[in-house]
């Protein structure tokens, strides 16, 4: 008989990554208490209606009553490239961590070159063309938490205002009908080393909102 849990939390990457990336964050989400999966893509050779398609397939085989899905960078787009075109999911939190909702100005300076372009691969030209933007916000609570320390590779690329995190804006982090917003001290990439993350990601997924 398939023993069927509760509830589990997927975490998804983003760019350039693999899934090795987020395996301290699993490790201590799992010592919080939750059972957590980690869902790997392509994430430059691949395009993101087709790395959607990858997640959806991902997610029927789990068996577990709610699936709260964490997304880093662009795997907050590829959460929501998900509920775009699969709206129909389990219930389940969503929390998205340093993700570009409003596009990314530094995404933009680099794309300008032919090489730049090939380094983004093909899931980020969506989010260039603002296709995100319009798309349905997901009918869940969804938590954005962002970095506060500006420490990254978009300032080598182009002037980001102030506060940001290295890559993003605060302002390209936010997200319409959000459940809450949160900044922690930490850079683009070092919220995925943060304690202080997985203290507010576990908190949301626990109670929709975040820790004051």
């Amino acid at each position: 008989m398939k023993i069927v849990s509760k509830e589990s939390v997927v975490l998804i990457h983003g760019l350039w990554l693999s899934g090795w990336c987020l395996a301290l964050l699993a490790w201590r989400l799992r010592r919080a208490g939750f059972t957590v999966h980690i869902f790997s893509y392509a994430s430059v050779r691949s395009d993101l209606r087709a790395n959607a398609g990858h997640l959806q397939r991902y997610l029927t085989m789990l068996p577990a009553e709610e699936v709260h899905l964490v997304g880093h960078s662009l795997g907050g787009i590829l959460i929501r490239a998900l509920h775009h075109y699969y709206p129909q999911q389990r219930p389940g939190r969503i929390v998205t961590l340093a993700t570009p909702h409003q596009g990314s100005i530094a995404a933009q300076a680099l794309a300008r070159s032919a090489m730049g372009r090939r380094m983004l691969g093909r899931s980020v030209v969506p989010l260039l063309e603002g296709q995100p933007q319009g798309w349905p916000v997901p009918k869940r609570e969804i938590g954005i938490i962002r970095g506060s320390h500006a420490l990254g590779l978009g300032r080598l690329l182009t002037r980001l205002t102030i506060p940001n995190d290295g890559v993003l804006t605060e302002a390209e982090t936010e997200l319409a009908g959000a459940a809450g917003h949160v900044a922690v001290p930490a850079s683009h990439s070092g919220l995925l080393l943060s304690r202080e993350v997985v203290r507010q990601v576990s908190a949301f997924l626990r109670s929709g909102r975040f820790l004051q």
